[in-house]
């Protein structure tokens, strides 16, 4: 309630300008790759490194050689450098994902008097897919799998107990033994019969996914009726149930306790599907110069993940990259054209864009960034050196590998409206050099025809790695052509949207349309606070709903912005003055 001053004195009023808003659920990032396991074409998030290594490995090894994807080497850096959520979706080779499948158990023995069928009581399979997940095979000293490793899994089962008809699940990593096992996951006491609560299907989950289409819309259909609990593995099936495992006295039901698992481990086996490469290994995902070694894969094993991830109301991101996708390369031009089509449709992200494959003139780089007319995408050259985290190698990389990492760190010292760029915010300091040191020369040919320079500038300590721009690939001279306000209109749309949400079928009044006025004005005056904006006005009332707008079910507002401009190119004169001379006021 207003205070108001009757006799002499003094009135000290509040006046709450603060604002706050959840902020919108999404990645910050979204990255569409090859992995070395995890689940085919279904967007995972990823919350940390050590997640994204859970759930989709590190390295690989191809002719006696440890390697590790782009998208490997990608997400390190993006959460190094202060990156809190990733969306990670993973593509393999093959238009279709048919030919790959997960590993399933090998035959979990039953008790001693139990069924003689050969079936086990349960089969498990592994929800990430493809050979890797094999581990099936002889056993080595110690109960060692020979095929066992770092990225697959073994079972074991123990405690099984007849008196009350449960058993312990224990899954442990491929490359253990008996003496030192490595356990991943315990389950139990878990039990056979479906009217328990400890339920083997509904502890650790049967759930699996799969990409679905009607016409050209793709979706993820979830299949099974008991969501994963598990990291790791699913329950493909229950063949023996031991449904009220007691009779009407509390009796154990004979029929039943043979049902059980028998103490015993295990292995999975019979997976499909691999992107490992045979031949010249190092050619798979290093020093990448032409369409034929991009990890793998082909530029159409892309298309239906981009489809998918072109659902705005399914998956939220700020950006998006496909390192390994180069524009210069011809096969990979129609998808690059469908992931631009996609950004701009969705109009809330934007993707980085690798114009030209390793070891390459500066003359394609400005061709190629010619072909393109965008605000929505951004470009950066040339390649960079980083350590690879999974192997210790130094390997050559796209930018758009590293580019994420920037963006990730501009945020954590700002916001997204400043520029990702300079000696305050553009330091790339995993990288070791450049494919080559950038002229003067160079860096504006480069930045004329709207390409990034990542230059190398002298410090104190030696060179530092920098990105000296930001410009998006518009060609019309707006402050769209600039990635900093690019991503400031991203950021303000996906909020305000979001806040919009809450107003849908409301009744379409001045009471309304004030109350969205009074959550928009203050976030839009929090971003002017922050130096995103200079200016700001938001008109939604009588003007702009008119009866007619109203009758047709509409609410409209405008919006109106300055975006607050970077100082890219400082002028200093330094004027020489004859002794005696007086300076300037």
């Amino acid at each position: 309630m207003a205070e108001t001053i009757i006799s002499p004195g003094v009135l000290a009023n509040e006046n709450d300008q603060s604002f706050s808003l959840n902020p919108p659920v999404q990645a910050g990032a979204a990255i569409v790759g090859p992995t070395v396991r995890g689940k085919i074409g279904i967007p995972t998030i990823c919350t940390s490194y050590s997640d994204y290594s859970t759930k989709f490995g590190t390295s690989f090894e191809s002719g006696s050689q440890t390697f590790s994807y782009f998208t490997s080497i990608s997400a390190y850096n993006y959460f190094q450098s202060g990156g809190t959520s990733l969306l990670v979706t993973r593509v393999v080779s093959g238009s279709t994902t048919t030919d790959w499948t997960p590993a399933t158990s090998s035959l979990i023995p039953t008790g001693s008097n139990g069924p003689t069928t050969g079936l086990s009581p349960f089969i498990l399979e592994t929800i990430s897919e493809g050979e890797i997940m094999n581990s099936t095979g002889p056993t080595g000293t110690n109960n060692t799998l020979l095929s066992g490793s770092v990225e697959n899994f073994r079972w074991q089962i123990t405690n099984n107990n007849t008196d009350d008809g449960t058993f312990n699940l224990i899954i442990r990593q491929g490359n253990d033994n008996i003496l030192f096992p490595s356990v991943l996951e315990t389950w139990g006491p878990l039990s056979l019969d479906p009217y328990s609560p400890n339920y083997i299907e509904k502890v650790i989950g049967n759930q699996y996914e799969q990409v679905s289409n009607d016409g050209s819309d793709y979706y993820i259909q979830t299949i099974g009726d008991y969501p994963l609990q598990s990291r790791f593995i699913r329950v493909k099936q229950v063949n023996y149930l031991t449904p009220e495992y007691f009779d009407n006295n509390g009796a154990v039901k004979n029929e039943f306790t043979g049902s059980l698992p028998a103490n015993s481990s295990g292995s999975f086996g019979s997976a499909k599907g691999s992107n490992i490469p045979t031949g010249e290994a190092g050619l798979y995902y290093n020093n990448i110069n032409d369409a034929d070694n991009i990890q793998g894969l082909q530029a159409s094993d892309y298309t239906t993940s981009i489809s998918l991830l072109g659902n705005k109301d399914a998956y939220k991101y700020n950006f998006i990259t496909l390192p390994g996708i180069v524009n210069s390369f011809a096969s990979h031009t129609t998808l690059i054209t469908q992931l631009i089509t996609m950004v701009q449709e969705r109009g809330d992200t934007m993707t980085i864009l690798d114009l030209v494959g390793y070891n390459s003139n500066i003359t394609p780089v400005l061709t190629q960034a010619g072909n393109r007319d965008t605000s929505y995408a951004a470009s950066y050259w040339p390649w960079v050196k980083t350590l690879d985290p999974n192997t210790a190698i130094q390997a050559w990389v796209p930018p758009s590998t590293l580019i994420p990492s920037v963006y990730a760190q501009n945020d954590i010292i700002a916001y997204p409206w400043f520029a990702p760029a300079g000696v305050n915010r553009g330091v790339m300091p995993t990288v070791t050099q450049t494919e080559r040191i950038l002229t003067q020369g160079n860096r504006d040919d480069l930045y004329k025809n709207k390409i990034n320079p990542i230059a190398t500038l002298p410090t104190a300590g030696g060179a530092a790695v920098v990105v000296f721009g930001q410009k998006t690939l518009q060609k019309r001279k707006t402050s769209l052509d600039r990635v900093n306000v690019r991503r400031l209109l991203i950021e303000l749309k996906t909020v305000i949207s979001q806040i919009a949400d809450g107003f849908v079928f409301e009744q379409n009044t001045e009471s309304t349309r004030n109350s969205f006025l009074s959550e928009i004005n203050p976030y839009l005056s929090t971003v002017q606070q922050q130096q995103g904006l200079t200016s700001f006005e938001v008109v939604i009332d009588e003007t702009n709903n008119t009866p007619n707008v109203i009758d047709n079910n509409q609410l409209v507002g405008q919006i109106y912005l300055q975006p607050t401009r970077t100082a890219e190119f400082i002028i200093l004169d330094f004027n020489i003055l004859p002794t005696g001379a007086t300076f300037p006021t």
